[in-house]
């Protein structure tokens, strides 16, 4: 049985594909897919423009499948050669993409075109190893296609591509905030230019715009919007709330435990954040599983989210890192912090949930300084904000409940000083990320209340910072009793044992061994760090060549001069001037040099 309506909006699909389209269920087709599909297998470059969850997945795998099958009618596809590849922002999300290929690809007509996946993490041979065994089809993060493409000759992966069919860049915006332009630019050098290209993304920048010149032949724009007054799915119900500083976790707290089940991502401003809600947040909700992810992450990540998705009850805490392309269809709640440090981030976050034309909800805790980012966000990004204290579920907080948390959290950093690490990181972490928000005339670090902020995280002592004034160390509620912090022991046995012994140190000498002040680095880009890797390696090897030549005529000794030669030749200047102002001849010249003895 094969999708009728897939039948009557797109041309001559063959049986293979709709039979997979049934399958999985997608009975009717999205307007982008409707829209984008047709233009692809007529041979048109496009840039889709469309809203997060609106099906652009499936609006380039199923044109690119067909023209493989298209392909092999002429001639059988070989397995030295790559027919198609898709560029992906983040190995989250092309891990996505290839699962949804591998399902087409279960068909028996199908199942001999074989697929790679090539994304950073892993040992590269692996990705050399796939690649050697034969793909028709690759699925890709930028930076580990361009290492295969420059780096590994010996498998000559430029070659193989000379006979591309289509190329797909996916969340191309999102690939270009992350810094990948030069390395975008460098791969398609490699690519044959008669292709056909598929630009696709939730936003239109003025750098997208750039590389749509750079990458595409008179590309066809589309852009599907479900709805011109807003950038969110229909089904999304987006909520804010006024909250004071000190009770925003209390608060976020009390929200989760009135959900009697729930499958929500909690996004934190920055990855140490992650990491130290991840130790506390279970000590309050134990019923719920909780699940922590972030970029520094490399080897986890990937069976972390695989966890998640077969759970239920159950939370993600996560960094922007999941805000773009992520399909989980059973998320129902994204919950957030505070707002992202770009205001379109926003619309990717919430769009990790109403996926598909699901019901789902956000919510957004500001606190009272940060009331006009909801006109702000309206005007700017499109999206509606509904106050939460409107809704049927009150939540409360009282001085009781504000003992216990902060109990709770003071005890957990007295017994382990890795968790009081974590929380002064985190604190530090996320006072920075504030600093750099992109609408900082409306979120402006110097109204922070910074002493009840972190009271919120319920740190035991304020860390020593810049930013911190008079005025904030009077608002910050620690522990009641006098702590001495020395005493405080890490959990792991290891770390321990060796801070033990640089604290006897410490008290003999007065100087923290080893201790270094860190020279504080800003964050680049990949591409840009990269290159700069490069150069320093350039640089090095020209020193080294330039000392080994230097060596080398070192080793030439010379003869010391002696001062009879230097005499002699003193003599031999001096007649040789005495005879350009004649005042000796050419014979007494040749005498003297004893030229005709």
């Amino acid at each position: 049985m094969v999708n009728k309506d897939w039948i009557k909006v797109t041309p001559a699909l063959s049986k293979p594909v709709l039979r997979c389209i049934h399958k999985q269920g997608f009975k009717t087709m999205t307007p982008i897919q409707a829209a984008v599909i047709p233009l692809i297998l007529s041979c048109k470059d496009v840039v889709a423009e469309a809203v997060t969850g609106s099906g652009k997945t499936l609006a380039f795998v199923v044109p690119m499948l067909e023209m493989l099958l298209k392909k092999e009618k002429e001639s059988p596809l070989r397995k030295d050669f790559v027919y198609s590849v898709i560029i992906s922002p983040t190995r989250e999300l092309a891990t996505q993409i290839f699962q949804v290929i591998e399902l087409f690809l279960k068909e028996p007509e199908l199942l001999h075109i074989k697929m790679a996946l090539l994304v950073g993490g892993r040992p590269i041979d692996v990705d050399v190893d796939s690649i050697s065994k034969g793909a028709q089809l690759v699925v890709c993060t930028p930076g580990r296609l361009e290492d295969l493409l420059s780096e590994r000759k010996q498998l000559n992966l430029a070659g193989r591509l000379k006979e591309l069919e289509f190329l797909v860049l996916d969340e191309a915006d999102r690939l270009l905030d992350l810094g990948f332009s030069a390395t975008l630019t460098t791969i398609l050098q490699y690519l044959p230019r008669q292709r056909r290209t598929g630009l696709f993304s939730a936003t239109q920048t003025k750098e997208l715009q750039d590389l749509v010149r750079a990458g595409l032949r008179n590309p066809v724009l589309i852009s599907v919007k479900e709805k011109s007054t807003i950038s969110t799915p229909l089904a999304l119900e987006n909520f804010y709330v006024i909250v004071e500083p000190e009770d925003k976790f209390l608060f976020l707290l009390n929200f989760i435990r009135n959900r009697k089940t729930m499958k929500g991502l909690f996004f934190l401003p920055t990855c140490a954040c992650v990491d130290y809600w991840a130790d506390v947040l279970p000590l309050f909700i134990p019923d719920m599983k909780i699940f922590a992810i972030h970029g520094k992450m490399k080897q986890k990540r990937h069976k972390i989210l695989e966890q998640f998705r077969e759970a239920d009850n159950t939370i993600l805490l996560c960094t922007d890192l999941l805000a773009r392309g992520l399909d989980i269809p059973e998320v129902e709640w994204v919950v957030q912090w505070e707002p992202p440090t770009s205001p379109a981030a926003l619309v990717h976050r919430v769009g990790r949930t109403a996926r598909g034309g699901a019901k789902g909800f956000s919510l957004l805790p500001l606190l009272p300084t940060e009331d006009s980012y909801i006109p702000f966000i309206k005007t700017n990004q499109k999206v509606e904000l509904k106050d939460w204290r409107k809704s049927t579920d009150d939540i409360k907080i009282s001085q009781k409940l504000r003992d216990k948390v902060l109990t709770i959290l003071h005890e957990q950093q007295k017994k382990d000083r890795g968790i009081l690490d974590k929380g002064q990181r985190a604190f530090v972490s996320h006072i920075q990320a504030y600093s750099k928000h992109e609408c900082n005339l409306l979120l402006q670090l110097k109204e922070l209340p910074l002493g009840h902020i972190a009271t919120s995280y319920g740190l035991l002592k304020l860390p020593l910072m810049p930013e911190i004034k008079d005025e904030h160390k009077k608002q910050f509620i620690g522990p009641k009793e006098q702590i001495d912090f020395n005493s405080i022991p890490y959990k792991d046995k290891q770390k321990e044992t060796s801070r033990l012994q640089k604290l006897e140190e410490f008290k003999k000498t007065g100087i923290w061994p080893s201790k270094k002040k860190k020279k504080m680095v800003q964050s680049q880009p990949w591409q840009q760090a990269k290159q700069n890797k490069e150069e320093r390696k350039q640089r090095k090897k020209k020193r080294k060549e330039a000392q080994k030549g230097a060596e080398g005529k070192r080793g030439k000794k010379r003869r010391a001069v002696t001062q009879e030669e230097i005499d002699e030749l003193a003599a031999d200047v001096a007649l040789i001037k005495k005879l350009k102002k004649r005042k000796i001849t050419k014979e007494q010249f040749d005498d003297a040099f004893d030229v005709n003895k």
